[in-house]
């Protein structure tokens, strides 16, 4: 069963009181000062980089959730920043590569547990170009850098729900 995703909050942010209760299926609510507090959905991106002859670029990741396994780079977004942004710095942050040529996909639903919490997020996946992907090196919360040719892409390999059924859906269009 599916934890309430403010389990863990038993006090009002606002006035201390542990009068903290649930409200539906993603909200809190303070009986004492009437605060209602939403559990909304968070925005993350992550980047499908292939050089010209189709090998992916992945990471492998350095921490919970799905620690070892492989990912696409990318993360949450930050307050005022747009998707784009966001997925340069992240790219940036996660490989030490410079990308251009960023094209939106499509979107992913995906609970990602963090920290005893559950955090729903909307992961949106963008293509985009980086002429050398020899260069990237492993850093922040990548553990190492992986890249994979086209006949070595397999969903299973991939930890987070979101980012395995992405490449699902990337292998089934290219097989069409």
């Amino acid at each position: 069963m599916e934890r309430h995703p403010l389990e863990s909050f038993e006090y009002c942010p606002r006035c201390g009181k542990h009068t903290f209760v649930e409200r539906g299926s993603r909200a809190k609510n303070c009986t004492e000062c009437g605060l209602i507090y939403y559990a909304n959905v968070a925005a993350a991106v992550a980047g499908i980089i292939k050089d010209k002859n189709g090998n992916l670029l992945t990471v492998r990741r350095g921490r919970e959730p799905a620690i070892g396994t492989l990912d696409l780079p990318g993360g949450f977004l930050e307050p005022e920043e747009t998707a784009e942004e966001g997925l340069k710095r992240e790219i940036l942050e996660e490989t030490g590569l410079q990308i251009d040529n960023i094209v939106y996909l499509f979107s992913q639903p995906n609970i990602y547990p963090y920290g005893g919490n559950t955090v729903y997020t909307t992961d949106l996946f963008f293509t985009t170009e980086c002429k050398d992907l020899s260069q990237a090196k492993a850093a922040d919360d990548a553990a190492e850098i992986v890249i994979l040719k086209p006949n070595e892409i397999d969903p299973a390999l991939f930890g987070l729900r979101s980012i395995r059924n992405a490449i699902k859906k990337i292998l089934n269009h290219n097989s069409q």
